[in-house]
């Protein structure tokens, strides 16, 4: 079972609850269990803080992901981390990447969540392994390849 927080601190349009839920789901699946993560929408201000504060990059990002560091056998929650997307920077990005709006949303909530399993693109052997899951579950929504014009 899922556990979603679905916060929303953003006036920008936005993929209903069972959207997210459904991409979540699919992104988790692998997971034994339940999940418990909290994903938070929010405009550029908070966006360009939070990316500031973090990865010390002066601008708003897509998506940031945040893994609990919970130490085990301290609390019996199944808790794996917060998201938080920018709802200004995705909407801006589909336009420009010629991607719909739904397959972009779909593709960084998934994206996010496989972070949120231990996924990584740092090394280029974690990346292909990463963007394959990625190109696969979104093929399964119907989704074209979202890394089509970068390779």
């Amino acid at each position: 079972m899922l556990e979603l927080d679905l916060q929303l601190a953003s006036s920008g349009r936005h993929p209903d609850e069972s959207q997210f839920r459904l991409w979540c789901e699919l992104a988790l699946r692998q997971r034994q269990g339940d999940s418990e993560l909290t994903i938070r929408l929010v405009d550029e201000g908070e966006g360009r803080e939070l990316n500031s504060t973090w990865r010390h990059r002066d601008y708003a990002t897509n998506v940031l992901s945040f893994p609990a560091d919970v130490p085990e056998g301290i609390l019996d929650i199944p808790l794996l981390g917060d998201l938080v997307i920018c709802v200004p920077v995705v909407e801006r990005e589909a336009a420009e990447q010629g991607k719909t709006l739904e397959a972009h949303w779909a593709h960084l909530v998934i994206h996010g969540c496989l972070h949120l399993l231990g996924y990584d693109h740092i090394e280029e052997e974690e990346a292909l392994e990463m963007e394959a899951l990625e190109r696969h579950l979104l093929a399964e929504l119907g989704h074209p390849d979202p890394y089509a014009d970068e390779h």
